[in-house]
């Protein structure tokens, strides 16, 4: 297999086989991310490609779950795409779960039939990054993404019936915004409805853009207790629309994992728990790693 550079997958992915089929992130200029600080957006070979995915074949004798990296894979034409796609079909017809990271702008820039074909094609899963439903919030970490991009890439995603996890970071409005942040992220989740949600909770990456801000007190780093109560914001107020829950990042205070609306008591318990009696929570400033 062949891989260049720092790999990243979600949490989730983790019994996933990774195959690269692109270097980077198209956007790239997120002032709270470094994952692809290390390569520039390229499209990798499509026989490279091919020969990392025989090399699958030859290695494993049942493959059911497969994640395509770099960044955004979905930013890549959509007829290499689908050739890849279809290989992997062919290769694995045991396959189960086949995803990839997709921002929604880039849904947006393919038709609805090109989405279908991809569905069809096998693909199931996109990751894809929210951050925020904070127009602010939005501007700031230059995501190059409005609430209303992110609503018609969630639609179109829908309408093509691939499965989407949107993430999207608690404290990314620092101590400033919190309040605004955790009030439009709920909004706008109650107005895309995703598949899946993974909050977590803020981590100021080394190198990143979002650390040299920290640094001369352009942003203020949110306490334990603003993470917290957006979290409890979050859990009171987001609707009964179905969806999977994944709060267990290892950087979240109170980690949660489960099957949404019926978690949302147990999850408030566990949220008020942690706001009373969590040391952690009495701290001034959050403390959390690097990915």
């Amino acid at each position: 297999m062949h891989y260049e550079g720092k790999i990243y997958r979600p949490w989730m992915e983790a019994e996933s086989v990774l195959i690269q089929t692109t270097l980077g992130c198209s956007n790239n200029q997120c002032t709270f991310c470094t994952m692809f600080d290390d390569k520039r957006f390229k499209v990798r070979e499509i026989d490279d490609i091919f020969k990392d995915i025989a090399e699958v074949r030859a290695t494993y004798p049942k493959v059911e779950s497969i994640f395509l990296i770099d960044g955004n894979v979905m930013a890549m034409r959509t007829e290499k795409l689908l050739a890849i796609l279809d290989r992997i079909k062919m290769t694995f017809p045991e396959l189960k779960h086949l995803a990839l990271y997709s921002g929604f702008n880039d849904f947006r820039r393919k038709s609805i039939s090109e989405l279908k074909e991809l569905r069809s094609a096998g693909l199931t899963t996109a990751y894809s990054g929210l951050e925020s439903g904070d127009p602010i919030v939005l501007e700031r970490i230059k995501k190059g993404m409005t609430r209303e991009h992110a609503i018609q890439g969630m639609e179109m995603a829908r309408e093509a019936n691939i499965q989407v996890l949107a993430s999207f970071i608690f404290g990314l409005g620092g101590r400033e915004r919190s309040k605004e942040h955790a009030e439009n992220t709920t909004s706008l989740l109650n107005i895309m409805h995703p598949d899946a949600i993974a909050p977590m909770a803020l981590a100021i990456q080394p190198g990143s853009q979002l650390e040299r801000e920290v640094a001369n007190g352009e942003f203020v780093l949110p306490t334990p207790l603003q993470i917290l109560h957006e979290e409890k914001y979050l859990l009171e107020n987001m609707d009964d629309f179905p969806c999977f829950y994944w709060g267990d990042h290892g950087n979240n205070i109170a980690t949660m994992r489960g099957v949404w609306p019926e978690a949302r008591q147990p999850f408030l318990e566990n949220i008020n728990k942690h706001i009373n009696h969590n040391p952690m929570a009495k701290k001034n400033v959050i403390e959390t790693y690097a990915w």
